[in-house]
Protein backbone atom coordinates (compact mmCIF):
# COMPACT_ATOMS: atom_id res chain seq x y z
CA UNK A 1 0.00 0.00 0.00
CA UNK A 2 1.13 3.66 -0.74
CA UNK A 3 2.25 5.19 2.18
CA UNK A 4 1.27 9.15 2.36
CA UNK A 5 3.29 10.93 4.75
CA UNK A 6 1.27 14.19 6.21
CA UNK A 7 3.36 16.95 7.49
CA UNK A 8 1.44 17.78 11.17
CA UNK A 9 3.45 21.11 12.24
CA UNK A 10 0.05 22.46 13.51
CA UNK A 11 -1.34 24.78 10.97
CA UNK A 12 -2.83 22.06 8.22
CA UNK A 13 -6.16 21.02 8.13
CA UNK A 14 -4.68 17.26 8.90
CA UNK A 15 -8.95 15.55 8.64
CA UNK A 16 -9.74 16.57 5.88
CA UNK A 17 -6.88 15.29 3.93
CA UNK A 18 -5.89 12.18 5.79
CA UNK A 19 -10.03 11.51 4.83
CA UNK A 20 -9.58 12.23 1.29
CA UNK A 21 -6.07 10.12 0.70
CA UNK A 22 -7.31 7.45 2.44
CA UNK A 23 -10.63 7.44 0.81
CA UNK A 24 -8.45 6.66 -2.38
CA UNK A 25 -6.68 4.07 -1.02
CA UNK A 26 -3.38 4.91 0.29
CA UNK A 27 -2.10 5.15 3.81
CA UNK A 28 -1.42 7.98 5.68
CA UNK A 29 1.36 8.61 8.16
CA UNK A 30 1.26 11.43 10.55
CA UNK A 31 4.60 13.16 9.87
CA UNK A 32 6.03 14.95 13.57
CA UNK A 33 9.69 14.63 12.40
CA UNK A 34 12.14 13.79 9.75
CA UNK A 35 12.89 10.15 11.12
CA UNK A 36 8.56 9.34 9.97
CA UNK A 37 9.66 10.69 6.67
CA UNK A 38 11.58 7.57 5.75
CA UNK A 39 8.97 4.84 5.81
CA UNK A 40 7.06 7.05 3.21
CA UNK A 41 6.40 6.96 -0.50
CA UNK A 42 5.45 10.75 -0.88
CA UNK A 43 4.91 13.48 1.55
CA UNK A 44 1.84 16.11 1.61
CA UNK A 45 2.53 19.39 2.70
CA UNK A 46 -1.01 21.34 4.36
CA UNK A 47 -1.32 24.11 5.30
CA UNK A 48 -3.84 27.37 6.64
CA UNK A 49 -2.79 30.46 8.04
CA UNK A 50 0.15 33.07 8.01
CA UNK A 51 3.48 32.30 5.76
CA UNK A 52 5.97 33.22 8.54
CA UNK A 53 4.05 31.27 11.59
CA UNK A 54 4.09 28.14 9.24
CA UNK A 55 8.02 29.00 8.56
CA UNK A 56 8.64 29.13 12.31
CA UNK A 57 6.31 25.80 13.38
CA UNK A 58 8.60 24.05 10.54
CA UNK A 59 11.50 25.45 12.08
CA UNK A 60 10.66 24.23 15.50
CA UNK A 61 9.87 20.96 14.63
CA UNK A 62 13.39 20.65 12.56
CA UNK A 63 11.89 19.74 9.34
CA UNK A 64 12.95 22.12 6.83
CA UNK A 65 16.38 20.74 6.10
CA UNK A 66 15.02 17.49 5.89
CA UNK A 67 12.15 18.72 3.43
CA UNK A 68 14.68 20.43 1.02
CA UNK A 69 16.46 17.62 1.59
CA UNK A 70 13.74 14.89 0.64
CA UNK A 71 12.68 16.86 -2.30
CA UNK A 72 16.46 17.58 -3.56
CA UNK A 73 16.99 14.21 -3.48
CA UNK A 74 13.64 13.09 -6.07
CA UNK A 75 11.33 12.80 -3.04
CA UNK A 76 7.35 13.56 -3.95
CA UNK A 77 5.86 16.23 -2.43
CA UNK A 78 2.19 17.59 -2.50
CA UNK A 79 1.70 21.41 -1.18
CA UNK A 80 -1.75 22.52 -0.33
CA UNK A 81 -3.18 26.01 -0.08
CA UNK A 82 -0.21 27.82 2.16
CA UNK A 83 1.62 24.76 1.26
CA UNK A 84 2.14 25.75 -2.00
CA UNK A 85 3.69 29.36 -0.76
CA UNK A 86 5.76 27.91 1.71
CA UNK A 87 7.37 25.56 -1.55
CA UNK A 88 8.62 29.46 -2.76
CA UNK A 89 11.94 31.69 -1.45
CA UNK A 90 9.67 34.44 -0.04
CA UNK A 91 6.09 35.88 0.66
CA UNK A 92 4.90 39.79 1.18
CA UNK A 93 2.93 38.41 3.70
CA UNK A 94 6.29 37.97 6.22
CA UNK A 95 9.61 38.30 6.07
CA UNK A 96 11.02 35.02 7.15
CA UNK A 97 12.41 32.41 4.02
CA UNK A 98 10.34 29.74 2.35
CA UNK A 99 11.41 26.34 1.50
CA UNK A 100 13.27 27.79 -1.46
CA UNK A 101 12.25 24.56 -3.52
CA UNK A 102 10.59 26.94 -6.48
CA UNK A 103 12.08 30.16 -7.18
CA UNK A 104 9.80 33.22 -6.39
CA UNK A 105 7.99 35.22 -3.85
CA UNK A 106 4.26 35.26 -3.10
CA UNK A 107 2.71 38.43 -3.90
CA UNK A 108 -0.44 39.68 -2.32
CA UNK A 109 -3.65 39.96 -4.35
CA UNK A 110 -4.74 42.77 -6.62
CA UNK A 111 -7.43 44.95 -4.33
CA UNK A 112 -9.87 45.78 -6.16
CA UNK A 113 -13.45 46.99 -5.22
CA UNK A 114 -15.64 44.47 -6.74
CA UNK A 115 -13.02 41.11 -5.35
CA UNK A 116 -12.95 41.07 -1.71
CA UNK A 117 -10.15 39.65 -0.02
CA UNK A 118 -9.63 36.80 1.05
CA UNK A 119 -10.40 35.45 -2.60
CA UNK A 120 -13.06 32.48 -1.09
CA UNK A 121 -15.12 30.11 -2.70
CA UNK A 122 -15.43 28.38 -6.03
CA UNK A 123 -13.48 28.98 -9.11
CA UNK A 124 -12.69 27.74 -12.37
CA UNK A 125 -8.84 26.72 -13.18
CA UNK A 126 -7.86 28.24 -16.30
CA UNK A 127 -4.73 25.01 -17.52
CA UNK A 128 -1.05 26.09 -18.50
CA UNK A 129 1.63 23.62 -18.45
CA UNK A 130 0.42 19.80 -18.81
CA UNK A 131 1.32 18.33 -15.74
CA UNK A 132 0.44 14.99 -14.43
CA UNK A 133 -2.07 16.62 -11.54
CA UNK A 134 -4.02 19.26 -14.42
CA UNK A 135 -3.20 17.34 -18.49
CA UNK A 136 -3.52 20.31 -21.04
CA UNK A 137 -6.60 19.05 -22.23
CA UNK A 138 -8.28 18.86 -19.27
CA UNK A 139 -11.84 20.43 -19.51
CA UNK A 140 -12.68 23.64 -16.88
CA UNK A 141 -12.60 22.37 -13.74
CA UNK A 142 -13.84 24.21 -10.37
CA UNK A 143 -12.26 23.90 -6.97
CA UNK A 144 -12.22 25.54 -3.82
CA UNK A 145 -10.28 28.59 -2.58
CA UNK A 146 -9.80 30.55 -0.01
CA UNK A 147 -6.15 32.81 -0.08
CA UNK A 148 -5.24 36.32 0.19
CA UNK A 149 -2.02 35.92 -1.56
CA UNK A 150 -0.80 33.62 -4.25
CA UNK A 151 2.52 32.44 -5.78
CA UNK A 152 4.23 34.54 -8.17
CA UNK A 153 7.15 32.01 -9.99
CA UNK A 154 10.40 33.03 -11.47
CA UNK A 155 9.75 30.53 -14.18
CA UNK A 156 6.45 30.35 -15.81
CA UNK A 157 6.85 26.75 -17.20
CA UNK A 158 5.85 25.27 -14.04
CA UNK A 159 2.58 27.13 -13.74
CA UNK A 160 0.20 24.29 -14.47
CA UNK A 161 -2.88 25.98 -13.75
CA UNK A 162 -4.18 30.03 -13.22
CA UNK A 163 -7.55 31.39 -11.69
CA UNK A 164 -9.04 34.58 -12.51
CA UNK A 165 -9.34 37.59 -9.90
CA UNK A 166 -10.50 40.52 -11.16
CA UNK A 167 -8.92 41.49 -14.00
CA UNK A 168 -5.68 39.92 -13.36
CA UNK A 169 -4.61 35.81 -13.61
CA UNK A 170 -3.03 34.61 -10.69
CA UNK A 171 -1.19 31.12 -9.95
CA UNK A 172 -3.76 28.44 -8.87
CA UNK A 173 -0.99 25.20 -9.07
CA UNK A 174 2.38 24.44 -9.83
CA UNK A 175 4.50 21.69 -10.73
CA UNK A 176 8.20 21.02 -11.47
CA UNK A 177 9.85 17.78 -11.91
CA UNK A 178 8.74 16.16 -8.30
CA UNK A 179 7.16 18.84 -6.55
CA UNK A 180 3.91 20.04 -6.68
CA UNK A 181 1.17 21.92 -5.36
CA UNK A 182 -2.10 23.43 -5.62
CA UNK A 183 -2.96 27.18 -4.15
CA UNK A 184 -6.75 25.63 -3.64
CA UNK A 185 -8.33 22.76 -1.76
CA UNK A 186 -8.71 19.48 -3.88
CA UNK A 187 -9.55 17.59 -0.18
CA UNK A 188 -12.63 20.69 -0.36
CA UNK A 189 -13.19 20.25 -4.34
CA UNK A 190 -15.66 17.21 -4.55
CA UNK A 191 -15.38 14.75 -7.08
CA UNK A 192 -12.93 17.63 -9.23
CA UNK A 193 -10.63 17.63 -6.38
CA UNK A 194 -10.80 14.27 -5.76
CA UNK A 195 -10.03 12.77 -9.35
CA UNK A 196 -7.21 15.27 -9.01
CA UNK A 197 -5.34 13.49 -5.76
CA UNK A 198 -6.44 10.16 -7.64
CA UNK A 199 -4.06 11.44 -10.15
CA UNK A 200 -1.17 12.14 -7.81
CA UNK A 201 -1.72 9.59 -6.06
CA UNK A 202 -0.96 7.13 -9.59
CA UNK A 203 2.13 9.40 -10.30
CA UNK A 204 3.79 7.91 -7.09
CA UNK A 205 2.48 4.61 -7.24
CA UNK A 206 4.48 4.62 -10.61
CA UNK A 207 7.60 5.66 -9.20
CA UNK A 208 7.69 3.31 -6.52
CA UNK A 209 6.47 0.41 -9.12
Amino acid sequence: MTRIGLIDYGMGNLHSVRRAIERLGAEVVPVQDAAAMQACNALILPGVGAFDPAMQRLEQADLIEPLRDWCGSGGRLLGICLGLQLLFQSSEEGQREGLSLLAGRVRALPRTPDHPIPHMGWGPLLPGAPSPLLPLDHPPAWVYFVHSFAADPTDSACVTAQVAYGDARVTAAVWQQNVAACQFHPEKSGPVGQQMLRRWLGWVESAAA
